[in-house]
């Protein structure tokens, strides 16, 4: 009887992309301690010392995307240039590194499961028995590899999502683990985050979760390489050889991170503590470069030392997390540090305001911003918060949802338009100011089925959008389903709310504007996707000038 011959297919590192390096970021004790920060702080400094990054984020849920997530689920959904819903975490990598990310830098299980079903319906797999090893770890393998292959990235950052002992991040961990043998110790690199508690009774850091968490990693067969300790306290020599010797690091490998006053002090209290030259030493990275932060230093040195200050009205539902305005927040932040000015924002539910009540909320405010967002709930207080804003000259600024009620508001107080509202809100509206798009009304699917991505945008010259951008051709990034009704066009216009910036090739209205006014902006589009550190968006800019000038008044 002839022996039967296993015969494995051994891959090579060139199928890879062997020019690129690879670190994984794992998480342990707890979730939520700042994976995408550290990865995003780590590239950051890996970038400025003339090193080409990117980051992914592979999340272990069985949703497709965060696309369908309420998001006080799993905060905003953030969307790329390509029309990829993705987690917020992209959002920091785009910040930080000011390089925009795509539908490849956010995977999920759903995904993963979703390419391998799909390929064993077509009868790929030659009537193998589909298992998570091999197929499913090698599909989350290849999309681990993607960004790597065509040589564009000198460092693929890749950040595994939740907690090292989740039943459902079992697969991954198991990738990572097959991928030091794919790709060989100089190109393979782990770090893991853990929770360094400390116990006030006791008065004692406590190194017994990490020693846990990280006998879970090695019991997958990883062992990490560098350790990322989230403390609030600073960790003495003795807790750091401690770690060293239980973990089975090496000391110089055991990097503090404590508790920071700003997410952008993160990227210089990690180079202090050289976690950059750590990771490079171990994937044989050599540079002659210094890391060059001045323009970040500049940035951090406005924001902590502003010249003046402003109060904004953030009105929106999902107000109890503010992760879901996490971009909105951050933009403010850009912003607010390029005119040196602190902007103070204070979030209001939209649920909770009324006829009887809007005066005392928003008496204090120097600009009002209204959010995004889904559904009926809060619309009708968003109406009163445009209206305010309308009458008393305060400066607004709408984003999608915000842009839609404003034109509502406006068709209904100053057009007369009884009953005016979206078809979102009222299916038989008398006046569909804001209406579904004709090809959306034949969509039974809701996940990633929106105008989703980058869409052009011309604007009108002399508009104050036009001004804010410095030039009449933009291009911005969309998630919505609903799009103003170009029927009601000409009325609105009558009346002095301006199309400012449309779609060239439809003809849809992308911003609104009001004439007589220090500063009423509308846009369809999702402006905070696309402010960084080094490029604030223009519009937050000019907001947050009306709202200096509004205070000065």
């Amino acid at each position: 009887m002839n022996p039967i011959r296993f015969q494995l297919k051994t891959p090579t590192l060139h199928s890879y992309g062997s020019s690129t390096k690879y670190v994984f970021i794992t998480g342990g004790v707890t979730s939520s301690l700042g994976k995408g920060i550290i990865a995003a702080s780590l590239g950051k400094l890996l970038q400025s010392r003339g090193f080409s990054v990117t980051i992914q984020k592979f999340d272990p849920y069985l949703n497709i995307d965060p696309g369908t997530l309420n998001p006080y689920e799993h905060g905003e959904c953030y969307v790329t240039d390509d029309g990829a819903e993705t987690d917020l975490d992209l959002g920091h990598y785009e910040r930080f590194l000011n390089v925009s990310t795509s539908q490849s830098n956010n995977i999920t299980t759903g995904r993963i499961y979703n390419n391998v079903i799909t390929r064993e319906r077509k009868g790929e797999f030659l009537g193998k028995t589909v298992q998570v090893i091999p197929h499913i770890t090698d599909e989350i393998k290849s999309n681990f590899y993607k960004l790597g292959q065509d040589g564009k990235y000198d460092v693929v950052i890749t950040e595994i999502g939740g907690c090292v002992g989740d039943i459902e991040s079992l697969p991954f961990i198991e990738a990572v683990r097959q991928a030091r043998w794919d790709l060989g110790p100089n190109n393979f690199l782990v770090i893991h985050l853990i929770l360094i508690p400390y116990l006030k009774a006791a008065k004692e850091l406590k190194t017994k979760p990490t020693q846990h968490s990280v006998k879970q990693l090695l019991e997958a067969g990883i062992q990490p390489d560098i350790l990322v300790c989230r403390t609030e306290y600073h960790l003495p020599l003795d807790v750091k050889k401690k770690l060293a010797l239980f973990c089975n690091v090496q000391l110089n490998s055991v990097i503090e991170a404590m508790d920071a006053e700003s997410i952008y002090d993160v990227p210089l209290l990690m180079k202090k503590e050289k976690l950059d030259e750590r990771v490079m030493n171990k994937l044989k990275l050599s540079t002659k470069t210094s890391p060059d932060l001045e323009t970040w230093k500049d940035f951090l040195g406005k924001l902590k030392n502003p010249t003046q200050e402003v109060t904004i009205g953030l009105v929106g539902k999902y107000i109890s997390l503010p992760d879901s305005y996490k971009s909105i927040i951050e933009s403010f932040t850009h912003a607010g540090a390029s005119v040196e000015c602190k902007v103070n924002l204070l979030l209001i539910s939209s649920e909770e305001i009324h006829l009887d009540n809007y005066e005392s909320k928003f008496k204090e405010l120097d600009g009002i911003l209204v959010a995004p967002g889904f559904g009926e709930r809060g619309f009708e207080g968003k109406i009163e918060t445009v209206r305010y804003a309308r009458e008393h000259n305060i400066p607004f600024f709408g984003i999608c949802l915000g842009m839609q009620v404003a034109v509502v508001e406006f068709a209904r107080n100053v057009l007369g338009l009884e009953h005016a509202n979206s078809t979102e809100m009222d299916p038989f509206t008398p006046h569909p100011i804001i209406a579904l798009l004709e090809e959306q009304k034949k969509i039974d699917q809701m996940g990633g089925t929106m105008r989703l991505g980058s869409y052009a945008c011309d604007l009108k010259n002399g508009t104050k959008s036009a001004i804010a951008y410095g030039k009449t051709k933009i291009q911005e990034r969309h998630r919505h389903r609903y799009e103003f009704n170009n029927a009601y066009l000409e009325q609105i216009q009558s009346k002095g709310m301006i199309a400012a910036g449309k779609n060239p090739d439809t003809g849809l209205v992308e911003i609104i504007e009001l004439k007589n006014h220090p500063w009423f902006v509308g846009v369809q589009f999702h402006p905070e996707y696309k402010s960084t550190v080094l490029n604030p968006h223009p519009l937050f800019v000019r907001f947050i000038q009306a709202a200096i000038d509004n205070k000065k008044k």
